[in-house]
């Protein structure tokens, strides 16, 4: 008998593996982290990861720019990371002001033009639920009103439905702030009207917030507007600044139709029409006929009046309401000594920069008020001490960039050498456009700062964030650590339109004949795309702070 006969098994072959190409893997998963940190609003952790994905090649045994792969994914990382990072700040510098919803008036008012006939099932409906409710504002039963019950039942069920779930959240801190001020509760509902409850919306007209104010009956009314605040947005000061709007439109015209009818085309319009009417103080009248108030402010009231019917009694037209959320976030305050970036603050606290935007609405763009001190921010719960902490702690925490007013200098010639806007430019600096401006003067440049991102070769060092007057974009020829202050830095610059030898020189604290000695220029001209080698101090001394 013969015995099994035993034979070794031939070795697994052993996949080869690539170290290029996964020393490339790597920088690129520290990159994309990177992304995802701007994304959040975290400009630090953003950094440390594209510093990563850098310094992983400029570390490895091959160098970042000995093997042909690997010097060309380190040149195009360079350039993804300078894209990434201005096209994030161009999107949400410290100036750029936040995005907003548009607001359901217009479509609403859009739409009332194709109202439906009211079916005999909304008549019906209607007619028992205002036998059985009670309003504090009078609701006629007429076809002008059922064709809105008929439409916010039908094609705009969808909307409605919607605003009524958003609206559960705010509608207990409007209904306190009505009934403290005395005003009937039904006009609580307005703005599932005018902005579907959205704090943050935007009409085509520039009313903005939940009750849609324009600027200027918003600053007659209490609340605060300028280039960094709009209370508008804020839903409790807007609710208080509505209910003293609502009250004085009141006491004006003594009727509760022609109030809403003045709210939405404001009363000199309605008084007019009025006059031109022959004293007509009916708004049922006074919008039977086109000759006295425009299509839009017709059909406002009788608009606002079947939201009301509905909202009042959603079950009664076959709708539940499923509030989004009844949970309001927790929040402290803290007293802010001078101006903040709001994405410095969301990274100390582990949070994206869009909650503490939410927690402040009023807040039109990235950064708290720059001449307000001891603003009040409000930060989620329990993250207070931290940021009092870390402010403590931290230098220039504004991200800003500051311009000297040299003599001769007028606000016109500055924007446009700056290339601003001459208004945004006197609005951030709290200014008219007619100010005069002296020399020595510190204006604020209302755009995205720069930031100079590192093509590091041999000294690793954090990514250095500067002010320069001309937007750069810069590759890192060799840094000096943070500790390096006197060290001389190198940098390499990619000349821009509109770039000068003494614009350069300027900007990174050198001379024009260091330029000309270290580029080996024989004369002033610069072409676009040229790469200028810089020795500048500048750096070192910013890595510093």
């Amino acid at each position: 008998m013969i015995g099994p006969v035993l034979v070794s098994a031939a070795p697994s072959p052993q996949l080869a593996t690539d170290p290029i190409a996964d020393l490339i893997a790597l920088s690129n998963s520290y990159f994309e982290t990177g992304q995802a940190e701007l994304q959040r609003g975290h400009l630090e952790s953003a950094r440390t990861e594209f510093n990563k994905a850098l310094d992983v090649l400029l570390e490895s045994p091959y160098g970042a720019r000995s093997e042909p792969r690997i010097r060309e994914h380190f040149d195009r990382l360079v350039e993804r990371i300078s894209a990434t990072e201005l096209t994030s700040l161009a999107q949400g510098d410290g100036f750029a002001e936040k995005k907003y919803q548009s607001a359901s008036i217009d479509d609403l008012l859009a739409l009332s033009t194709s109202t439906e006939e009211p079916s005999a099932a909304t008549r019906q409906a209607v007619t028992e639920d205002l036998q059985s409710t009670d309003h504090d504002i009078a609701i006629p039963l007429n076809g002008r009103v059922l064709s809105f019950v008929e439409l916010f039942t039908g094609r705009l069920r969808g909307y409605l439905q919607d605003g009524l779930n958003r609206g559960a959240q705010f509608l207990p801190m409007i209904q306190d702030v009505f009934r403290a001020e005395g005003l009937p509760l039904d006009l609580a509902y307005v703005p599932l009207v005018e902005s579907a409850f959205k704090p943050d919306a935007l009409s085509r007209a520039k009313a903005k917030g939940m009750w849609q104010f324009m600027r200027g009956t918003a600053l007659e009314n209490g609340l605060k507007h300028d280039w960094y605040i709009d209370e508008r947005a804020e839903p409790e000061k807007a609710t208080r600044a509505a209910a003293k709007y609502l009250k004085t439109l009141y006491s004006t015209f003594g009727d509760w139709h022609l109030a809403l009818a003045s709210y939405n085309g404001g009363p000199g319009r309605v008084q007019t029409a009025i006059k031109r009417s022959g004293g007509l103080r009916d708004f049922w009248k006074l919008s039977a006929s086109k000759r006295y108030l425009p299509r839009e402010t017709r059909d406002y009231v009788p608009l606002i009046l079947a939201a009301v019917i509905i909202a009042r009694n959603p079950a009664q037209y076959g709708m539940e309401i499923i509030p989004e959320s009844l949970d309001e976030p927790k929040f402290e305050t803290v007293m802010l000594p001078a101006a903040v970036d709001l994405r410095r603050i969301a990274e100390w606290v582990g949070t994206p920069v869009e909650t503490i935007q939410d927690l402040n609405p009023e807040l039109r763009r990235w950064t708290t008020p720059v001449r307000a001190t001891n603003y009040e921010l409000k930060v989620p719960e329990g993250t207070a001490d931290i940021v009092r902490t870390k402010l403590a702690d931290a230098g220039d925490v504004t991200n800003l960039t500051w311009h000297t007013v040299r003599s001769g200098e007028t606000l016109l010639t500055i924007a446009r050498k700056l290339k601003v806007s001459r208004a945004d430019l006197a609005d951030a600096n709290y200014l008219s456009v007619k100010s005069r401006v002296t020399p020595g003067q510190q204006l604020i440049v209302p755009r995205a700062p720069t930031l100079l991102l590192a093509a590091r070769t041999d000294n690793p060092g954090p990514l250095v964030e500067t002010r320069p007057v001309d937007p750069v974009v810069v590759a890192r020829a060799s840094v000096p650590s943070a500790t390096e202050a006197t060290t001389q830095s190198k940098l390499v610059y990619r000349v821009k339109a509109g770039d000068t030898l003494s614009s350069i020189a300027r900007v990174f604290e050198t001379s024009i004949a260091s330029l000309k000695k270290w580029n080996d220029l024989r004369t002033n001209t610069l072409r676009v795309g040229q790469r200028l080698t810089i020795l500048t101090t500048r750096t070192a001394a910013i890595a510093t702070r």
